[in-house]
């Protein structure tokens, strides 16, 4: 998050994000969604707790996954049927990999704009 001052010194914050999208043919194989979702499956431990923490449906979560899973060699989420503890879901190493290079694929690309970035968020307006 950036924050923008105006020529009266007021304060704007202003927010810039990448949205890198690695397409299999016609589908995302894996982009934003998909690592947001990796992310909040690391944090709830399940892919039904994800679809919650993201405001999202557990069937459009389930196909986000399948869709992620079946394009790559190994899948990233690994699921866990039932149980007294019930299922669950945590990522293998592709998937924390996939993770990790994304947003740092991100962070790069932040690093790389910087300066063109500052120039196109000067040209916001700052008051209403």
């Amino acid at each position: 998050m950036l924050q923008v001052e105006d020529v009266g010194g007021n304060r704007v914050n202003v927010r810039v994000r990448f949205r890198l999208r690695v397409y299999q043919d016609a589908v995302v194989a894996i982009g934003p969604g998909k690592v947001d979702l990796l992310e909040a499956i690391v944090e709830a431990g399940s892919i039904s707790g994800a679809a919650r923490l993201m405001n999202m449906s557990y069937r459009r979560a389930w196909s986000l996954v399948e869709t992620l899973n079946n394009a790559l060699e190994q899948p990233a989420v690994i699921t866990v049927t039932g149980g007294a503890k019930g299922g669950g879901a945590q990522l293998s190493e592709i998937g924390e990999e996939i993770i990790r290079r994304y947003r740092a694929i991100e962070a790069a690309a932040n690093r790389a704009a910087e300066d063109d970035i500052a120039a196109l968020t000067g040209f916001l307006k700052t008051e209403n």
